[in-house]
């Protein structure tokens, strides 16, 4: 019996850490689900990967449109009645926030909902909704891309070297997801799918701006490992590489 090829969906796919888990998730012979806001630049970060021999497909999806979360689901059911990997990557910093800055104290109620329904209810959501074709999967896999700025333990540490950055829509979004993650392990804990969150690092991305130190193609290193591991690996975990992060 032919074995079926692995589906793997990635959100905010059209630049950055998105696209480059699309391409590195390509080259391991999965077919990719590109999913993104924006039409014409979804169909363009398409069409370059597969220019590259890669299979990937562009699916039109803002995680806080839940119209298209059901027609998205809709059509991964009706394409290929089951999903092996989901990668949570759309996330937002709104502009009225700094990476090196401390927002806490002046940030505007309605800047932090749109925060959150972009990086925390959006993901939620969409999670729950592509369960049930995760749960046809032999190996489902979802990732959760937060970020270091969302632990607590680092934090609350005056002496970590995170403790200057302080942007708290951002970073209380990421926290929520890293307890998302968590709740979510729980609740699949007798099925083979595992939850984790991934930390890219500090990547030369937008969000990231051109001083941070990592490429792109290192940043999306965690999300692939995690998306591809085998029956030992963790669950509930919180990970930059390979390195288990603290909450």
């Amino acid at each position: 019996m032919a074995k079926h090829p692995r589906i793997a969906l990635v959100t905010g796919a059209n630049k950055g850490l998105g696209f480059e888990t699309c391409r590195q998730l390509g080259r391991q012979g999965i077919i990719v689900l590109l999913a993104a806001r924006n039409r014409a630049l979804g169909e363009g970060a398409t069409a370059q990967l597969r220019e590259e021999g890669l299979d990937v497909h562009f699916v039109v999806l803002d995680v806080t449109n839940s119209d298209q979360i059901h027609e998205a689901r809709l059509q991964m059911e009706k394409h290929y009645g089951h999903l092996d990997i989901l990668v949570n990557n759309a996330g937002t910093i709104s502009p009225e926030e700094t990476l090196f800055g401390n927002s806490t104290a002046t940030i505007a109620p309605e800047i932090l909902r749109r925060t959150f329904d972009v990086n925390f209810f959006g993901l939620v959501e969409l999670t729950q909704a592509l369960l049930p074709l995760l749960k046809k999967s032999p190996a489902g896999r979802i990732v959760n891309v937060a970020s270091i700025l969302g632990s607590l333990t680092v934090h609350s540490d005056p002496a970590s070297d995170f403790a200057a950055i302080k942007p708290f829509a951002y970073d209380a979004s990421k926290t929520a997801v890293n307890q998302f993650t968590i709740h979510l392990a729980a609740a699949l804990a007798d099925t083979p799918i595992k939850v984790n969150s991934a930390h890219p690092g500090w990547v030369r991305t937008d969000l990231g701006g051109n001083e941070a130190p990592m490429e792109v193609a290192e940043g999306a290193k965690t999300a692939i490992w995690l998306a591809t591991l085998g029956p030992d690996g963790p669950t509930g975990g919180f990970f930059h590489g390979t390195e288990r992060l603290p909450w």
